[in-house]
């Protein structure tokens, strides 16, 4: 089902909150629940299983599935000195938007849930929140990284993603890298395409802010958006190979970069430099298109099982592939981090009174398998985390070894692409 626009989702919000009366801020104390040490910790989420974003919402249910799997290993969650398991209440949203917010008002209202993990993707994610941030419960996501989520003042909306605009600026540091090497060329010809969401304007800002501050290195020679799920992307690559740009420059969820990718090999482009933001390295994607087809494709993640805590990152690696057969990707870790961030709130607020909890996860700052080893909700930023993006590149051996920060690198990254004629 093709997700409606991001300006539904802002209408939809804006609606809800009409019903409600104005959101609280992130200083107001909020509504409570219950003070009570349960017999569960019932946690309600949705993802959407069908639908566009189907397989991505399938990984995410493989990390919350995964973390409460493990919480419940020695009994569940201690509140005041008793183990309470946890229950997680999973529905399908099939990547709707109005659907995604009525599970949503069921799971608080009719299923009674202690607190929310949120959905996966920008569109629904802007959605939903507003419900939770209503009904003063908690909600803690995986799957968001535009900061419009976090920039509306809400207390009770928490997100585990580090902001896209960063990992767009990452990227672009790579880039400048090599620019300076003597790898490509100065000027550049730089082309931002990106999705019509906010997740995607996040992605355009970040990469227009570097080049904007380079203006030596860099001309931007095309800014085009796009509409999710898209099926035909031959126009806007026309305009990209007209612009005979240097650094094709994408923001796409999983299925737009399938796609895309696709028809831009078929077309036969082929860049100097070409990212499609943080997709590129994932198994559907090699399965799809063939080792060549992703071959020297960019990805800045907020994962790699290479950093974070090292001793979680090995229970959680461990766990996954015992049970799945593979590795995980930073859907799933992402996922796994969420859930576990609020059985830790929840631990430390030693109850699922909705205040305490939404308190308890503010002052939060626990080890974890993300980069840097440290999560934590910021007020500054709206309670969405804020730590470091690493630099992935698709190598033909088959591996996507981290090349930027050159402190972590575990591999030489490559530019131009090689396999480009001249």
């Amino acid at each position: 089902m093709t997700l409606p626009t991001r300006a539904l989702a802002t209408c939809t919000a804006l609606l809800l909150l009409a019903t409600t009366g104005c959101a609280p801020s992130r200083r107001d104390s909020g509504g409570s629940g219950t003070d009570d040490v349960p017999a569960k910790i019932v946690i309600g989420a949705t993802l959407p299983l069908t639908g566009a974003e189907s397989k991505s919402g399938g990984r995410f249910k493989q990390g919350y599935e995964l973390a409460v799997e493990l919480e419940n290993a020695d009994g569940g969650i201690d509140v005041r000195g008793t183990k309470v398991p946890v229950e997680l209440k999973l529905l399908d949203d099939t990547t709707d938007q109005a659907k995604a917010i009525n599970l949503a008002e069921r799971l608080i209202t009719q299923d009674k849930v202690n607190a929310l993990l949120g959905t996966y993707s920008t569109a629904l994610i802007e959605a939903q929140s507003t419900v939770a941030e209503q009904n003063r419960i908690p909600y803690v996501n995986g799957g968001g990284a535009a900061t419009s989520i976090y920039a509306k003042g809400f207390s009770y909306v928490f997100g585990t993603l580090a902001p896209v605009s960063n990992l767009a600026t990452t990227e672009m540091r790579w880039i400048d890298a090599q620019q300076a090497a003597g790898r490509l060329p100065k000027p550049a010809k730089v082309a931002v395409v990106w999705e019509n969401t906010s997740h995607g304007e996040d992605f355009a800002e970040g990469v227009k802010d570097f080049t904007g501050a380079h203006p030596d290195g860099y001309q931007v020679v095309v800014d085009e958006s796009f509409a999710l799920d898209g099926k035909d992307f031959s126009a806007i690559l026309s305009t990209v190979r007209s612009a005979d740009a240097d650094l094709v420059m994408v923001d796409a969820h999983l299925p737009d970069f399938i796609t895309m990718q696709r028809q831009y090999i078929s077309s036969g482009m082929c860049a100097p430099v070409i990212t499609y933001g943080a997709r590129g390295s994932e198994s559907d994607a090699r399965t799809a298109l063939g080792q060549d087809g992703i071959n020297y494709i960019l990805s800045a993640v907020w994962w790699n099982k290479q950093l974070g805590n090292t001793a979680l990152n090995s229970t959680f690696i461990e766990a996954f592939k015992s049970r799945h057969g593979t590795d995980p990707e930073w859907y799933q870790a992402l996922g796994y981090e969420a859930a576990r961030s609020l059985f830790t709130a929840i631990d430390t607020a030693d109850s699922v009174d909705r205040t305490k909890l939404r308190d308890a996860l503010s002052t939060l700052t626990m080890d974890s398998i993300l980069p840097g080893g440290k999560l934590s909700y910021p007020a500054a930023t709206g309670g969405q985390a804020d730590y470091p993006f690493v630099v992935q590149q698709n190598l033909p051996d088959g591996t996507s070894p981290i090349i930027f920060p050159a402190d972590i690198a575990t591999g030489a990254g490559v530019a131009p692409n090689p396999t480009c004629k001249n």
